[in-house]
């Protein structure tokens, strides 16, 4: 078996930033077993499947195409970041002639579309619903210690916790925060939560460069501690920050060591567009 596979950093417009993804172009069905192998073998937060959904189909002129993420150990429901390399991988490697194009997933058809600066991803919007400290401060005392919060939501949907830290602290204090995710699901195993979102609001004006909020994300639940850059977290986030600060359009930066920078905008239709940039850094060929 041989798979054309690349490796692409999105949410970046530079290599070896944001969050890389694998990508592999499906042409004949795959063995069940071997999307979650050549995810372990690739060893990244997510590796993609893009597959022909019928066999006239060719990954240059069709415009429709079924996708999967999966992690090292296990497939997940959704995946912006992947999405978003999936997307770069057609239209800028692939020469794909479409302007948008459509994805079949486990969360619907998502879609992609080029824009001048970047790719735009057409993605569900979900909501979140305050929740009670108490509920989950064992949790969050494992995760940050005494570090203190302003406030907590969950996400039915996606099972992420959300905890927005004190407005007194700065992206700074964000970015050094030594989280301990080892034992979180030692502490979390009812499968109520599958992942941990810490946000803060953005700094001031006048802060170079501006950006409205601020997060990291920990999935230890599915084999990933941090995740540099996540797409679907913004899902949740642009949905509570626009709340919090009565906007539709919104610039994120995700705090990881590689860090990320997402323009997001809330549409009329209940979803979100969540704009971001790729960087192909390999291509070949994976032999199985």
């Amino acid at each position: 078996m041989k798979l054309p596979i690349f490796i692409a950093d999105a949410f970046t417009a530079r290599a070896f930033r944001g969050n890389p993804a694998a990508v592999c172009l499906v042409e004949n069905k795959l063995d069940e077993d071997m999307h979650q192998k050549i995810a372990q073998e690739m060893n990244l937060s997510e590796t993609a499947f893009i597959r022909k959904l019928n066999p006239t189909d060719n990954f240059t002129q069709s415009s429709c195409f079924g996708l999967r993420w999966f992690t090292p150990v296990s497939e997940v429901p959704l995946c912006g970041h992947a999405t978003l390399a999936s997307s770069a991988v057609l239209f800028h490697k692939i020469k794909n002639t479409n302007n948008i194009l459509t994805f079949v997933t486990l969360s619907g058809e998502l879609r992609a579309r080029r824009a001048e600066d970047g790719i735009i991803l057409d993605f569900p919007l979900y909501p979140t619903y305050p929740l009670d400290f108490h509920e989950v401060e064992n949790l969050i005392e494992m995760a940050i210690g005494g570090t203190m919060v302003q406030d907590t939501h969950y996400s039915p949907d996606t099972r992420n916790l959300l905890v927005r830290l004190c407005d007194c602290y700065n992206r700074s204090f964000l970015e050094t925060l030594e989280v301990n995710t080892e034992n979180l699901p030692k502490i979390e195993n009812s499968g109520r939560v599958q992942g941990l979102i810490l946000t803060l609001k953005g700094e001031a004006a006048g802060q170079t460069p501006d950006f409205d909020f601020y997060s990291r994300y920990f999935a230890p639940w599915a084999g990933v501690a941090e995740d540099p850059v996540t797409g679907s977290t913004h899902t949740i986030l642009g949905s509570y920050w626009s709340q919090q600060l009565g906007k539709q359009e919104m610039r994120a930066f995700q705090c990881s060591s590689r860090g990320g920078e997402l323009d997001i905008s809330l549409r009329p239709n209940g979803r979100i567009d969540i704009k971001g940039g790729a960087a192909i850094v390999l291509e070949g060929t994976l032999t199985a």
